[in-house]
């Protein structure tokens, strides 16, 4: 059974490659859904795929590429949409 979320990036989350590295990830991962930077200088994500992968997704969303600082990560339970693939918006 498929899980989605939502999460909200804060800190250093733009300019350092955090959108290509998710994508990277998510990929690695078979996770699927989208991310994109915000103007408020966050970054917003939907991911969705097997809880396990999900789970290890958002650990790396923690931490994110090494010239990123990760503040905080807000997650939130979305309907699954049926994404086909991950893409950068």
């Amino acid at each position: 059974m498929k899980q989605a979320v939502a999460l909200t990036l804060q800190g250093r989350v733009q300019n350092v490659g955090f959108r290509f590295s998710a994508k990277r990830k998510a990929e690695e991962l078979d996770v699927k859904g989208f991310v994109k930077n915000q103007i408020d200088g966050t970054v917003y994500i939907e991911a969705e795929g097997e809880p396990e992968t999900v789970n290890k997704f958002i650990s790396w969303c923690h931490e994110g590429p090494p010239s990123a600082i990760v503040e905080k990560v807000n997650k939130e339970t979305i309907p699954v949409n049926g994404y086909k693939q991950f893409v950068i918006k």
